[in-house]
């Protein structure tokens, strides 16, 4: 028995010197979601038998750097080859939001720049520009109580930020736009994990939830990564957020395991919000002679350029529009989730 253990032991470590570093890594960031296991697992069968099938490389110090390179190379295109076919087959295979219309998206976004962003809709000119702000009423108690959350949240919010006075400014929308989005990301992350920690301890599918919830969380935080190019939050600016996103964080996690159609409702309507204010923060730049109308002109933060897949010569007001074609579409999506069971199947598939 300890014979076999060593020799088990001793086919092991062959075996891993044999894959290089950088393929480890790989495997291993995975595990931790940098490399979603669906986007890897299919393409990195083949890698796995062609590295077990190689002859390991000579031990002779002259030889191995030279070996290590083209291992290297060959896990690098790989990589490539698992991206595009990850790419085509969400191409293919994703379903549209049952309301809607099949114009309105591009093909989802899959990043293969290392940033590992998650898929999310990348959007057509004429739907960018064609978004209405649009309301549910509410039918019930929950959806009332939802409502009028996020109306005294958007009450206090206007005074304390200046919005409901004065004239609307670049310097105050991009504070408001950023303190927004450093509460706009919570909802989804703490939806996400509550219902991955259900499947977990249910033992069983979660109908597709989860990757829109995450993904809906990580498109906020892109929101708030491109706004923070355009100013640095101050210290104090920092605490008001983390003050903020401590009380409303647990208020939501504690709602959520209470009722997950009033969270998704109140999310809803808290969209509704959103799409008002960038609605008039591009009515600002497009009609007015004012602070705002300077955006027409100032050129789109990189970050922006490359998440959006804008074009190089674009502007602000185009980074607005499509932040807006966002929120709409979160609005469309918790909406959805709010009129739907627990156990009923998503919609909307990866990037959609």
């Amino acid at each position: 028995m300890q014979a076999s253990r060593i020799v088990c032991g001793g086919v092991s470590m062959v075996a891993m010197k044999a894959l290089p570093r950088h393929a480890l890594l790989l495997g291993t960031r995975s595990l931790h979601g940098a490399v979603p296991v669906a986007m890897t697992a299919r393409p990195f069968v083949g890698t796995i038998r062609k590295f077990s099938s190689m002859t390991p490389p000579p031990s002779s110090p002259n030889t191995n750097n030279t070996s290590n390179v083209d291992y290297e190379r060959s896990d690098k295109e790989a990589v490539k080859d698992a991206m595009a076919v990850r790419k085509a087959d969400i191409s293919e295979n994703a379903s549209l939001s049952p309301k809607a219309p099949e114009k309105i998206y591009g093909i989802p976004s899959i990043d293969t720049s290392g940033d590992y962003n998650l898929p999310h809709p990348i959007w057509h000119a004429d739907y960018v520009e064609s978004v209405e702000q649009t309301h549910v009423a509410p039918k019930d108690f929950v959806d009332r109580a939802a409502l009028w959350t996020i109306q005294a949240i958007r009450f206090n919010f206007d005074w304390m930020s200046g919005w409901s006075f004065g004239e609307h400014t670049r310097a105050k929308a991009i504070v408001r736009c950023i303190f927004l989005e450093s509460v706009a990301g919570i909802p989804g992350s703490i939806g996400g994990i509550l219902r991955h920690l259900s499947s977990l301890r249910r033992m069983r599918r979660d109908h597709g939830w989860i990757h829109t919830l995450f993904e809906e969380a990580e498109n906020e935080r892109m929101h708030l990564l491109t706004f923070i190019t355009m100013k640095q939050p101050t210290l104090l600016f920092k605490s008001l957020v983390w003050g903020v996103q401590g009380i409303f964080f647990n208020f939501f996690f504690a709602a959520y395991l209470i009722s997950p159609r009033f969270c998704h409702r109140l999310v809803g309507y808290l969209e509704e919000q959103a799409v008002t204010t960038y609605t008039k923060i591009l009515k600002g730049i497009d009609e007015g002679n004012g602070d705002l109308s300077k955006w027409r002109t100032t050129p789109a933060p990189e970050i922006a350029r490359q998440y959006w897949k804008l074009a190089p010569e674009a502007t602000m007001r185009d980074v607005i529009a499509v932040v807006r074609a966002d929120e709409s579409h979160h609005r469309d999506v918790n909406h959805s989730f709010a009129g739907m069971g627990a156990t009923d199947t998503n919609p909307f598939k990866p990037g959609h």
